[in-house]
């Protein structure tokens, strides 16, 4: 049963920085924005993104902070080089409006999301909710939670789906500095 209110620290070794995994690993709201940020960009470059983004920003991420700015004044923070991504305005556009939601239903708190969510469903149907988020970066998450932070509701397994296995899958799975490139062979087409 998951402890409500706290935040644990996680086990993820993603970036290869180790202060941007330091970030993740104590910040849920790094945590949300890297998830965001984990599409069409390497792994590591999502993931240490949000530490770029923290620098720039005065050394923080607080979400209300972020969704009191002009959408385009964090464009060109997040365009700035190096870039936050490889499409910076579109995914700067998608943190402020992550972190307008956050404001809104939670208080600014990212790790409200999870804290008092008992059942992976409600955990689910939350992230569903959250702007950028789909079915898959979802199932992610939570798989990420369950794994990296000890946050286990009840059910997360069958919500998780695939990626609650103990196969290398995800984000969810690197624990070490040798884990990005065991899952990068493993995606490989010849090696299947």
């Amino acid at each position: 049963m998951p402890e409500s209110g706290r935040h644990r620290r996680g086990t993820l070794v993603v970036s290869g920085d180790g202060d941007a995994d330091a970030l993740i690993n104590t910040d849920p709201l790094a945590l949300m924005i890297a998830m965001l940020l984990d599409q069409q960009v390497p792994i590591e470059w999502a993931f240490a993104s949000p530490l770029r983004l923290a620098q720039r920003l005065g050394g923080v991420l607080d979400a209300a902070e972020i969704a009191a700015m002009d959408p385009e004044e964090l464009v060109a923070v997040a365009a700035a080089k190096p870039a936050i991504h490889r499409f910076p305005a579109m995914m700067a556009r998608r943190i402020h409006k992550l972190c307008e939601h956050l404001v809104v239903e939670y208080q600014g708190n990212a790790a409200s999301i999870w804290a008092d969510a008992n059942d992976a469903d409600v955990l689910y149907d939350r992230l569903l909710a959250v702007p950028g988020y789909g079915p898959v970066k979802s199932q992610i998450l939570i798989a990420v939670l369950a794994k990296r932070f000890g946050f286990r509701p009840d059910g997360w397994e069958a919500v998780a789906g695939v990626f609650a296995t103990e196969d290398l899958r995800s984000v969810a799975d690197l624990d070490d500095p040798t884990a990005l490139g065991r899952l990068r062979e493993k995606r490989q087409p010849d090696s299947q």
